[in-house]
C-alpha cells in the first residue's frame, strides 16, 4: 500500500490544519492507521491512531483535546484535524498503516507500522 500525506503548511499559533493521508494500491479499510511526527534531531513520536474498524481513537497526551483522527473508507483516506495549534506542534507529520490487518495491537508503537507516507511539514508561527 502506498500512502500520500498532504495538508501541511504554515499556520499561526491557535490556528487549524487538516492533514490527509490518501492510500493507493490496497484498501486500508481493514488496517489501523496512525499519525506520527518528527522534528530535527528527535525521534519520531506517536501523535494519534485509529482502530481498523474506526471505533477507537488514541492520542498522545500532548495533542489530546486538540487533534482529531478520522477515516473515510470510501475515500481510502485518513485525516488528522489539528486545532489550537501550538509552536511545539511544528514537525513533519507522517501517516502510517499497521503491518497486519484486523489488528489494533500496539497502536502507539512505531514498529507496528509497516507502511509509511512521505511526510508533510507543519510550521506554526508564534
Amino acid at each position: 500500500v502506498q500512502l500520500q500525506a498532504s495538508g501541511g503548511g504554515l499556520v499561526q499559533a491557535g490556528g487549524s490544519l487538516r492533514l490527509s493521508c490518501a492510500a493507493s494500491g490496497r484498501t486500508i479499510s481493514y488496517y489501523a492507521m496512525g499519525w506520527f511526527r518528527q522534528t530535527p534531531g528527535k525521534e519520531r513520536e506517536f501523535v494519534a491512531a485509529i482502530s481498523w474498524n474506526g471505533d477507537g481513537t488514541y492520542y498522545a497526551d500532548s495533542v489530546k483535546g486538540r487533534f482529531t483522527i478520522s477515516r473515510n473508507g470510501a475515500m481510502n483516506t485518513v485525516y488528522l484535524q489539528m486545532d489550537s495549534l501550538k509552536p511545539e506542534d511544528a514537525a513533519v507529520y507522517y501517516c502510517a498503516a499497521k503491518r497486519r490487518a484486523y489488528n489494533d495491537y500496539g497502536l502507539r508503537l512505531i514498529d507496528e507500522y509497516a507502511y509509511w507516507g512521505q511526510g508533510t511539514e507543519v510550521t506554526v508561527s508564534s
